[in-house]
């Protein structure tokens, strides 16, 4: 089982889903979002929650969402409406005659045919894939919901896309939507036998059964079989004279009338029930398992900006500390081909930008550490997405817990990161800055005090 489930419920896990599926066409501007999760939650299952909470309120994905919950009942009881009506009709054409006489053999396959070819597709559908249930009443009902809710140009089908597969993922899809087809069923059940029952109660009916080439006896075999499981309810069952008497006596219709009641009741509302109840059950069971795949590369990378965005401890000289995570950054088909050069922390003295800059052609920013400055450059680095960022940092201080947590965070908005180390004596730069990114767990930020070798490859 996924190991996020326990994190996420449903409609979490939904909005999650549908933000990967809007950014499979080009990632979201999510500076702000990222660093309001990191803020607001402590772990990396949290934090993409809280990202996609954030994001999905910018894009109007909760309020797409909200508009379907409103909207759902009212679809599902449009549907229970037009079920329901379909069963008066069928009832009314059994026991509305004129001629007051029901041909018992029409009347149950009329009441029973669709409903049984329906659950027996839906047995069937088990086995299948999620196309199979593209004619089902539960299905019918989620694509009505997202049509109503969010228009011909909303984004609830991207909502109704991302619950989908989370339930095909969790092998809920087919029981989430056979119960809803289960419940209206044996809603209409239930409206068909109390019209029937009406019926029969106060009005006077001749119920016999006729054929042309069927021998009588088939009937008598019929009757019995059909009427073995409604009798261990106590319904009667018509005896061989009953079946074979063209106009049987008041009793006989009375077991006529008592008989198609139980087989409605044993072969419809029963069956739906039961698998209304089971599709219940089987929903609790595995609904813990709604929750999206944590180790598909979407989440992964999302994960990995959290790690290497978050302070993992101190610093500064601290005998005993654990050891650092390694910086990760975006993939190349991430970014764009664009160079960055950043002064941070610069010195007045320090002129930036250096003259070896201009030939690079890079975008040049200088902040003083501040956390306006610094929360500034990071929404223009999420926006940008540069391929290759340059840090110039004056060699002559001593780098601590601030300046790991920026190289960190702009590490993980590049595709690669250098060090420009300015002033100071070369070696014993060199050889203590290196130190620290290796202490730090940045070996793949190359440092250096000379500009060929900062730029090389990138001129």
């Amino acid at each position: 089982m996924n190991p996020a489930a326990q994190r996420f419920d449903f409609q979490d896990a939904t909005i999650a889903e549908a933000l990967q599926l809007v950014e499979e066409a080009g990632p979201l501007d999510d500076a702000q979002a990222v660093r309001e999760a990191m803020a607001l939650r402590s772990d990396g299952c949290g934090r993409i929650i809280e990202r996609a909470r954030l994001l999905g309120q910018r894009i109007g994905l909760l309020n797409e969402l909200e508009r379907a919950r409103a909207w759902a009942p009212w679809v599902l009881l449009a549907l229970v409406a037009l079920i329901v009506a379909g069963g008066l009709t069928l009832a009314g054409s059994v026991v509305g005659g004129s001629a007051r006489s029901i041909n018992v053999v029409v009347a149950l396959a009329s009441l029973l045919g669709l409903h049984l070819l329906t659950l027996l597709l839906w047995l069937f559908g088990l086995l299948v894939p999620l196309g199979s249930f593209n004619a089902s009443f539960g299905w019918l009902w989620l694509a009505l919901t997202a049509r109503v809710a969010g228009g011909k140009r909303g984004q609830t089908p991207i909502l109704l896309r991302a619950a989908t597969r989370l339930l095909a993922r969790a092998r809920l899809l087919p029981w989430a939507l056979g119960f809803a087809s289960h419940a209206i069923w044996s809603l209409s059940f239930a409206v068909m036998l109390a019209v029937l029952l009406f019926a029969l109660a106060f009005r006077n009916y001749t119920l016999s059964w006729e054929t042309t080439i069927l021998d009588p006896a088939f009937f008598v075999r019929g009757v019995q079989l059909l009427g073995a499981a409604p009798a261990w309810l106590g319904f009667p069952v018509p005896d061989a004279q009953t079946v074979l008497s063209p106009l049987a006596a008041a009793a006989g219709q009375r077991a006529w009338a008592l008989w198609l009641t139980g087989c409605i009741v044993v072969y419809g509302l029963l069956p739906r029930l039961f698998f209304a109840l089971l599709c219940a059950l089987v929903w609790q069971a595995r609904k813990k398992a709604l929750a999206p795949d944590l180790s598909q590369p979407y989440y992964r990378r999302l994960l990995a900006r959290f790690e290497a965005m978050a302070p993992r401890q101190i610093v500064d000289a601290d005998p005993g500390r654990l050891p650092h995570g390694a910086a990760t950054g975006l993939a190349a088909g991430e970014t764009a081909d664009t160079l960055m050069a950043i002064g941070f922390e610069l010195p007045d003295e320090l002129p930036w930008p250096p003259a070896a800059l201009a030939a690079a052609g890079a975008q040049v920013l200088r902040i003083d550490g501040s956390a306006s400055a610094r929360r500034e450059l990071l929404d223009t680095l999420a926006r940008l997405r540069p391929r290759r960022v340059l840090v110039g940092c004056n060699a002559a201080s001593s780098p601590d817990r601030g300046t790991e947590r920026f190289l960190r965070e702009v590490a993980s908005l590049s595709s690669e990161c250098r060090l420009w180390l300015l002033g100071g004596d070369a070696q014993a730069t060199r050889q203590r800055w290196h130190a620290w990114l290796a202490d730090a767990g940045l070996e793949g930020i190359v440092a250096s005090d000379a500009p060929e070798a900062a730029l090389r490859g990138w001129a």
